[in-house]
């Protein structure tokens, strides 16, 4: 599934630790959504949204891998975290399932889940500089589960009616902008690291969970939803008029990451993810 590059190991290797540690997430997010189907009422539909949304990530890990690398012969514990967070967003994802409830209890469900997702955040990448284990597919990792957490949080705004549909713009800009980068060579440069990016990365999310809080109704959800998306949009115009402007050809997937780092959390000097963000 996996070909990775191996920073002081084999590509083999790697590429069979990457394959098992994934296929052990996919294993701990079947069995705790299909626990959950079997205890609640979310209905099977959860499971199949879960494990879908996980199955989607790990895809997109495997297309980008061939031009990643793990440190060494060792998954590592910071990658190791970040596989958590995947996890984690894959579980909310199963609440955009239509059988799951839409309630009280889905939604602090999702914020609680949101948030642990998010405060691990910085706890990976503190691990892989802690531990000398910084890596192109740790940065990579870290940036498509932000990716899919920002994109899964902006669909249950809308789902739960706390938004228009509009707030998805902001959940899949960075999914839009990389298909667009497809057509107009012009975006396809490599971005310098800028704080702006992960600020607006941090906001968006923050945003988005204290929209699906039960206690933050409309109009102020909306506010709130709306805020994000102006932060999201300036930060994506800042970014695109700078590539128009200095037209490179690079590698379009890594000039954006959600939250820089080589594995995980806010720091200066990395690939930003929120491709304009």
């Amino acid at each position: 599934m996996f070909f990775l590059g191996a920073e002081g190991g084999r590509p083999g290797r790697a590429a069979s630790l990457a394959a098992m540690h994934f296929a052990a997430g996919a294993t701990v997010v079947s069995l705790a959504s299909v626990t959950l189907v079997y205890l609640t009422a979310v209905g099977p539909a959860f499971a199949v949204f879960s494990l879908g949304a996980f199955t989607g990530l790990a895809l997109v890990m495997a297309v980008a891998a061939p031009r990643l690398a793990l440190p060494g012969q060792a998954f590592g514990a910071a990658n190791q975290v970040t596989l958590a967070r995947a996890v984690l967003v894959s579980l909310i994802a199963g609440l955009l399932a239509p059988s799951a409830p839409g309630g009280y209890l889905a939604a602090w469900a999702a914020v609680a889940i949101a948030a642990t997702a998010l405060s691990l955040d910085g706890v990976d990448g503190w691990l892989a500089r802690r531990s000398g284990r910084v890596s192109s597919f740790g940065a990579r990792f870290d940036m498509e589960t932000d990716a899919l957490l920002a994109l899964v949080l902006s669909l249950l705004v809308f789902s739960f009616d706390k938004a228009g549909a509009w707030i998805i713009a902001a959940g899949g800009a960075r999914y839009a902008f990389l298909l667009t980068g497809k057509a107009l060579p012009q975006l396809r440069g490599t971005l310098p690291p800028r704080w702006r990016r992960q600020a607006v990365c941090v906001l968006l999310i923050v945003a988005l969970t204290i929209c699906l809080a039960p206690v933050v109704e409309q109009p102020f959800s909306g506010v709130v939803a709306a805020i994000a998306v102006m932060a999201v949009a300036w930060s994506f115009a800042v970014d695109i008029v700078w590539l128009w402007r200095r037209p490179k050809h690079g590698d379009a997937d890594d000039r954006f990451a959600m939250v820089g780092r080589g594995a995980g959390g806010l720091r200066p000097g990395d690939h930003l993810r929120m491709g304009g963000a």
